[in-house]
């Protein structure tokens, strides 16, 4: 096999890589465009093609495949991407016109199975648990997603929402949601969602890195009923992944991964309400960084 193409699509860029090997990480080129994604869809296609173009006159070849992770999936039985916050990929058939587009052959994925395949394969999972058959890959940041890895493959499911817990039921409290439904998890245990907790608690918006380390100082009433809130509701919905999925690991990323207390009473909370007598999961930090999206595209 030679080298391997990733894309990973963002929200406000489009990152590009080419590795020389599915066996290293060495990297042959990295670049990256903005997304302008309110120019519409048509500009995201376009700009997919000139970063493509870009990466093929910087290492001299063309790629055979490409890998591309997306925000949101492609639906198995309409080919139409969905669930993306990018809101105009929503109803295209994106694989269809990127594959037109680049005259290559392409494999897609939501972003958090490019996560949890990039720390599986060369990550977290590899350094502290390499043999790991199941692993549940989550990101918590401006929204909350998942992605499953089994046998160092990304599982779709039937319908390719495999893993999308942030869109589980998990506390009336949560409000609305994007999606048309109340009380995700991602309304309680998104970035966004804890600021708005937070400042609806004393009238005052202080961002998420403020507010933690206000709680790690004790000097913040506020502060500190906000991550037990984190804590407690983060238990309670982590949990119910565990029991039905059972995995070896979970790897937390995005903006809340950087949050200590998650690994610890974090983990101490969903033992509550796992189906146990006690919880052998591990929690992982990531160790890929901001790489693992385009890392995880290449691997597809």
């Amino acid at each position: 096999m030679g080298p391997l193409w990733g894309i990973d699509l963002g929200g406000t860029k489009i990152e590009g890589i080419v590795l020389d090997s599915p066996d290293t990480m060495n990297v042959l080129c990295r670049m990256r465009v903005p997304t302008e994604a309110n120019k519409g869809y048509p500009h995201i296609l376009r700009q997919i093609q000139k970063l493509v173009e870009t990466m093929m006159s910087e290492v001299g070849m063309r790629p055979s495949h490409i890998g591309i992770g997306t925000p949101g999936s492609l639906d198995p039985q309409t080919q139409t991407l969905k669930n993306s916050n990018t809101i105009c990929l929503n109803g295209q058939p994106f694989l269809r016109d990127i594959e037109a587009v680049l005259k290559t052959p392409v494999r897609i994925a939501n972003d958090a199975n490019c996560f949890a395949l990039a720390e599986t394969r060369w990550g977290a999972v590899r350094t502290h648990m390499p043999d790991a058959r199941v692993v549940f890959g989550v990101i918590m940041g401006t929204g909350v997603g998942g992605g499953i890895v089994v046998d160092g493959k990304v599982l779709h499911g039937h319908q390719g929402i495999a893993g999308e817990w942030g869109h589980n039921f998990l506390d009336a409290s949560g409000g609305p949601c994007y999606c048309g439904r109340s009380g995700c998890v991602e309304t309680i245990l998104s970035g966004p969602a804890l600021e708005k907790f937070y400042a609806q608690q004393c009238s005052v918006q202080r961002s998420l890195k403020d507010i933690v380390a206000r709680a790690y100082k004790g000097t913040d009433p506020t502060a500190d009923a906000t991550i037990d809130r984190l804590v407690h509701f983060f238990g309670k919905a982590i949990a119910y992944v565990i029991n039905i999925l059972d995995p070896d690991a979970i790897v937390l990323g995005g903006g809340l991964s950087q949050i200590d207390i998650l690994y610890e009473r974090g983990a101490e909370e969903a033992a509550l309400y796992v189906f146990n007598t006690h919880m052998n999961t591990a929690f992982l930090r990531p160790a890929l960084g901001d790489s693992a999206g385009v890392f995880g595209a290449a691997l597809l």
